[in-house]
């Protein structure tokens, strides 16, 4: 089910669906806080909270230590290679490759998370050569339940993921989306 934990390239862009996902720039930290500092993203992510200017330039330089492992991409969502919209982010791990989301309050309603997962879905079947892309999302999140099925992702017959994070306790299905 996973890959080989090769290095990502230095430089990625991909474009798809009328998306161009692209490299997080330091010409971007100062649109982070206005993209990740929400409740919303603050309850449903592991993104941390608050998310301000130090949060910014420390989830940057994550960014660039994880790729550089070759254990996770983290791309700017954006429709013409400019503004970023959100983030689209892929990590292999044991349990698989997973795809994770998140989209700025400002540019909900348009689509931004199912087409970017697709788009980052084909990236992760076509050129590392994944069998299957996951996602692990709350049940309650009714936002990211409609991304996963508009993505043509199923719910998997899998033991729930438990825990806790930032306080809360959580309970994480796991849906996949298999190479066509």
């Amino acid at each position: 089910m996973t890959s080989t934990n090769s290095s990502f390239p230095e430089q990625i862009e991909l474009k798809g669906e009328g998306l161009v996902l692209r490299d997080w720039t330091e010409a971007d930290l100062a649109a982070m806080p206005g993209l990740f500092d929400h409740p919303d993203i603050a309850y449903w992510t592991p993104i941390v909270s608050p998310f301000d200017d130090a949060a910014a330039r420390a989830r940057l330089d994550r960014d660039r230590k994880l790729r550089a492992e070759g254990t996770a991409i983290l791309l700017a969502i954006t429709v013409d290679g400019g503004a970023p919209l959100g983030e689209v982010m892929l990590r292999r791990a044991p349990e698989g490759t997973e795809i994770g989301y998140a989209v700025g309050p400002a540019h909900r309603g348009r689509g931004l998370a199912a087409r970017a997962v697709r788009v980052m879905s084909a990236y992760a079947f076509e050129q590392l050569g994944a069998e299957q892309v996951i996602l692990e999302l709350e049940a309650e999140n009714a936002a990211s339940v409609a991304v996963a099925t508009k993505a043509g992702f199923r719910l998997l017959d899998v033991p729930l993921i438990t825990g806790e994070e930032k306080g809360r306790p959580f309970r994480l299905q796991t849906w996949g989306r298999t190479r066509s």
